[in-house]
């Protein structure tokens, strides 16, 4: 009995840290990630408002960069930022920040493929009435794409669940802090499995929630 008080007690601990890391992440990731994905498509010369070539390539070719950066190297090379920002580069404060820049180039592509599947005619119709770019970007796009920027959401909270249990590895905190520091290292599979469980029960919540959210918002139509 003790030590499955023990075992409830670390789960429980470890599942409300995660919580914080993937919460903060996912708020901070689409604050970047939501106007970069804007400016990808508004200055892209198939479906922008505003075509700009030349920022569109350079800007794209950096999110791209960073997309294919491992996660685990992108957090160590953040090391430093996260020392400078907070005072320490460890637990569960400290992940926050890598987590955030790891995430939002994903949601910026994300954000960009939602409004490329925007009807034209929805946007053109916009513009007959006098719509300003920001108008068409505020009243029309976004509101449009909400459900496929849902979808997308999830799936970025999804990402983050999975690179928050990486961080671990390096003393992120978390369940995966637990499940290597005390499953594995500790040669306790109880508390190994346990971990994985609940990361496992996390992706389905948020995907099962996500999902019903968009197809709501879908029917709504």
């Amino acid at each position: 009995m003790t030590d499955f008080a023990t075992i409830w007690a670390l789960i429980s601990k470890a599942t409300v840290e995660t919580s914080i890391m993937v919460v903060f992440s996912t708020l901070f990731s689409v604050l970047i990630g939501l106007p970069l994905g804007v400016i990808l498509y508004a200055t892209g010369s198939e479906y922008g408002l505003f075509p700009k070539p030349v920022l569109n390539n350079i800007l794209s070719r950096v999110i791209d960069v960073l997309r294919s950066f491992p996660f685990v190297i992108l957090m160590v090379v953040l090391f430093p930022l996260s020392r400078l920002i907070l005072k320490t580069a460890i637990g569960t404060a400290a992940t926050i920040i890598p987590l955030s820049i790891a995430a939002a180039p994903f949601v910026a592509r994300v954000i960009e493929s939602a409004l490329k599947e925007v009807d034209p005619g929805v946007i053109q119709a916009a513009r007959a009435i006098g719509s300003t770019n920001f108008q068409i970007i505020r009243k029309v796009l976004l509101p449009e794409a909400l459900p496929a920027l849902i979808d997308g959401l999830t799936l970025t909270i999804i990402n983050i669940i999975g690179y928050s249990a990486m961080a671990g590895v390096i003393g992120g905190g978390g369940l995966g802090n637990l499940a290597i520091n005390y499953g594995y290292q500790r040669f306790r599979s109880d508390i190994l499995i346990s971990a994985v469980l609940v990361i496992l029960i996390l992706v389905e919540v948020v995907q099962t929630v996500g999902t019903s959210i968009a197809v709501a918002m879908m029917k709504r139509r």
